[in-house]
Formats: C-alpha cells, structure tokens, sequence
C-alpha cells in the first residue's frame, strides 16, 4: 500500500514556488520600492537605498573580475563606515563569505584568522595600519589589500594596491549578482574568542542571516523606515545582523566611526535617530555625558542592550532621559540575540526596582529561534521552572550556525544531542522566561567583548617571574567586567604589578590587559584545581572597595 498522499504528488519544488533564502533579496527590494530614501549617512555622505545598491554590486563585480566567487573568503578591517555596510551585501552578492574582524585585536591573532579562514582579500581602513601591516608580515602570503581611506577618518598609511573607491569604479553598478543555489551556503564567518588560546570560526548561512534579520523586527516590534545609529560594532555577529535588517526595513544607517556621548546625542537631535544597540558601556555614556555633549530630542527612543542586564538606577534614568531599554541575550554561535526579555505592558505599572528585576531576565526565545531550554549538560533533561534549579542553557533551530570552520570536534560537541551548547549556566522561571547565573566557559565580556581567561593567562605564564596565575572578571562600573589576574610569583622572584600589566600590554590587544593584579597563592581544590569561584568572590570584593 502506498504511503504517498495527495499532496505529494505533482506538487514539487521549482523555480516558481521555492527560492533560496537570503537576506540579499532585502537591498535589492530596497532599492525598488524606496530608490529616494536615505539608506546611509555619515558625516557630509548621505546616500539613497539606489546608490547604495548600485555601490554594493559595484564591490560584487570589483570582486568577481578579481577572480573571488563561491566559498572564498573577503576579511574587512573597519569601523561603522558606508564600506563596513557596503560589505555585508557586496561580498556575498560575489558568493564569497565576509569575515569581518574585530578592530581591537591584535597583530597575531588578526594573522591567524586571516589564515585560518584563508581570506582571499581584505579590505582596510588606514587607521588601523599598524596592526594590518604587522598582521600581513606575520600571514606569509600576498593577498590583496584594498584600503578604505574615510574622509571622516584620522588617516594613515594606505597599504594595498588600490583604495576602496577606485576599486568600486571597477565595477558595474549594474552587475547581475545571483542568489546562493542554496540558501545553506555560507554568507558571515566570525571568530569567537572561546576557551582557547585561538579563537574558533563561526559559520553563518544565508538561512539563517535572512531569518535573524526578520526575528530582529518581531523582537523589537520595530516599524518600517527606523533610523538606525551604528553604535554598536558591525564586526559583533555582523551587527547582530542589523545590517540585513535595515535593509528589510528600508531604514537609514547613520554611521559612527567612534562611539562617544555627543555623537549619539547629535545624532539623535539631528538625524531623528530612532534605535541603536550596545554594551551596558554605551548606556553608561548616555547617562553621564556632560551638559555641552547633550542635546535635546523630543521622540522615544529605543536602546537595546546585551551582556549584563541593566540595573534599575539605569533604567530609571535612561527613561527620564527619553529612552526605552530592551534586554537581550544571544551569543556568536546563534547570529547574535536570540534570546528577548519580551515585555509584558502590565509591568509597566510596577515600581522600578521589580522592573528591573524583570529586565534582569534574558527571556524567552526569538520568533525564529525553535527551541530553548534550561537544562542538565549531561542528560539533557530540563530543569523544573522554579527559578532556582541551575542548568545550562542549550539552543536549536534556524539561527544556530552552521558549525565552526575546520574545527569537527568542537562542531560535534556543541551539538551534542540535537542541540547547541551554550556553556551559559542559568535558571528557569515559573513563566518560561530564562536567567543567566554564571559563564561556565569563564569568558570575561568587558564593554561587549569576550576576553579568553585561558589566553590572557597564557601571556602571563610567559612572564619569567610568574609560577601560576588564574585570571577572572572584576565588576566594573564602566566596561561590566576587566580582567582581574591572581599570580603566584616564583620562589625569590620579583616583579610589580606594573610590570605585569606592561609585560600584558606587549602580548595582548589592550583591552585584554589585566586592570588589576594581586600576589599571593592561589586557592585550590584537593586535586590542585584553581578555584575560580572564589578568585571571583575576591574579585567582586575588591571592586566593592572591602578587604
């Protein structure tokens, strides 16, 4: 007997009913339905959603008579600029991957990506040609190298052999780009620091950036045209894939190079800016910037924010100052936030203390994430919804990545039994709603980026005068968390705390460096592991000012 039903027959998938999935559909509609309104501004620039799609397959077309098509990786070195933005679309309309890389890193550990992920091309702001020309020296290998010399950057060296508009004059502005054959294929590679000295790529697919993109608007209810400001980095999981939103919603980008208070309060005033996201640092900026770097506004705006949750002194005065706070929760793996405090319009008659207890909570899943839970890592059995019992939070579904680049093992572990480890400890509440506890991977997140606890120790276990060392996050009022490094020094061995965090500073991107340092042994178990739950006590007693 046959188990074909009706609806299996002469119904297949075609060319009429089924398209690949990717968020480069977003510009080109853009471009159709609103060719006038203003998709980018920066500085005196200020280009319609036609230009800039005109541009973008102007750098697809650069690239493919370059030689660069499907699977090849472009690397991009580069603030919030147009040709941050620009690359987000161009490089994967030329079917290679963008690997956008973090600004803040240093020379060798840009060198190692750009030959794990064997970029093909990078494109460089000259600000940042220090660190680049150190990087290239250390790959080995020539690739090309074009330079992005913004008329509102500082300037510098320019290092390639042709500069980012030249080289868009190679291209057609009218380059007939085709969508991915399949939408799996990959779109965004980005390196997470990890657990490793070495950080880990992880891969994106065009699923799953079109998908993201879209769960973006769901969470934040947000409306068609927004006016965007580029607070937070688009390197961070492609700008948490706002670039592919904007595009969907036909909104303006209002590019920042440097994030400072009266840029934002400008920005606001003047450009209408309606949204941005960032680290708790940024709303820290917001808050405290001075009389002269304030403006007024007379609209809401909407600030989402990640990491640690906001406490209720900052909300309170976020909102006296006219903005509203959204708290998320995601990781590089899952594309970004994945996890929203969806709020509920009766908390809003609560006082603010319960508000932000509230907020403290990561929340619920995103739209087009299928699964979460809080559960045990070894059986994978959810922990009861009593917001006590601790578990690790685990994903699955359409935003989770494809898996990380040449590395199976650590691709296998993460999906060990149908679902993502997050490696983030957390409760379950009564109402479904998650909170985080603990980072079980002891990874410090200082104004929004991961510093490796292993890597920073590692340097330090390079100092001649360091016989042990453990490093773990100190609570900051500025940046949520600066590495705090315990060292042990050897038997009639000297060195200051100076010295360690100078001896840091030549090994590490500075914001790596230990803000402080404190001598003395380190506490262990009966099995000589370092307790790190109580060098974090000891940490969160020192920021707190007591002995």
């Amino acid at each position: 007997m046959s188990t074909r039903s009706p609806y299996d027959i002469g119904l297949d998938r075609n060319a009429a009913n089924h398209a690949p999935l990717t968020p480069l559909s977003f510009i080109e509609r853009a471009a159709s339905v609103h060719p006038e309104r203003t998709a980018i501004v920066h500085g005196r620039i200020r280009r319609t959603w036609a230009e800039t799609y005109a541009r973008c397959r102007r750098l697809a077309s650069a690239l493919a008579r370059r030689g660069i098509g499907r699977g090849d990786t472009v690397a991009i070195m580069a603030p919030n600029v147009p040709a941050m933005y620009e690359a987000h679309f161009g490089v994967p309309m030329a079917g290679a991957v963008l690997n956008a890389l973090n600004v803040r890193l240093d020379a060798a550990t840009i060198a190692f990506i750009l030959e794990h992920g064997e970029a093909r091309a990078l494109i460089t702001d000259t600000e940042f040609a220090p660190v680049i020309r150190d990087a290239l020296a250390r790959l080995g290998r020539d690739i090309l190298v074009i330079d992005i010399d913004d008329p509102e950057g500082p300037g510098g060296e320019r290092l390639g052999a042709v500069e980012y508009e030249d080289f868009l004059a190679e291209g057609d502005p009218g380059h007939a780009w085709h969508p991915p054959a399949d939408e799996w294929d990959a779109i965004a590679l980005n390196y997470t620091s990890g657990t490793t000295g070495n950080p880990k790529g992880v891969v994106y697919h065009h699923r799953g950036a079109y998908l993201n993109a879209i769960g973006n608007v769901l969470a934040w209810n947000m409306t068609a045209h927004p006016v965007y400001l580029w607070t937070l980095p688009m390197f961070h999981c492609n700008g948490w894939c706002f670039p592919w939103t904007l595009a969907l919603l036909a909104g303006t980008s209002v590019c920042l190079r440097k994030v400072e208070a009266g840029a934002i309060y400008r920005a606001i005033a003047e450009e209408g800016v309606t949204h941005f996201c960032g680290a708790p640092v940024v709303l820290g900026m917001v808050i405290h910037a001075s009389e002269a770097e304030r403006r007024p506004f007379g609209h809401r705006v909407e600030v989402m924010t990640a990491a640690s949750a906001p406490p209720a002194a900052v909300l309170e005065a976020m909102e006296r100052l006219g903005f509203r706070v959204t708290h998320v929760y995601g990781l590089t793996e899952v594309y970004g936030p994945a996890v929203v405090c969806d709020w509920k319009a009766e908390w809003d008659a609560l006082p603010m203390e319960e508000q932000a207890r509230i907020k403290a909570r990561q929340g619920v899943r995103y739209h087009v994430l299928e699964g979460l839970m809080v559960a045990d890592p070894e059986t994978l059995r959810p922990v009861p919804r009593d917001g006590a019992t601790l578990g690790e939070v685990f994903m699955r579904g359409h935003i989770v990545m494809k898996g990380y680049l040449k590395n199976p093992k650590a691709t296998e572990e993460a999906f060990r039994g149908g679902w993502f480890h997050t490696g983030d400890l957390a409760v379950w509440h009564p109402d479904g709603y998650i909170e985080l506890k603990d980072r079980s991977k002891d990874i410090i997140i200082s104004g929004g980026e991961n510093i490796s606890t292993i890597e920073v120790e590692g340097v330090l276990y390079r100092h001649p005068a360091v016989l042990e060392a453990a490093v773990v996050a100190k609570p900051d009022p500025k940046w949520g968390e600066t590495p705090c490094a315990f060292v042990t020094l050897k038997e009639g061995a000297e060195a200051s705390a100076e010295e360690i965090i100078a001896f840091c500073r030549q090994h590490l991107a500075r914001f790596k460096v230990p803000r402080t340092v404190v001598f003395g042994p380190l506490p262990k178990t009966s099995t000589g592991k370092i307790q790190k739950f109580v060098l974090r006590e000891r940490a969160r007693r020192l920021a707190e000012g007591q002995p």
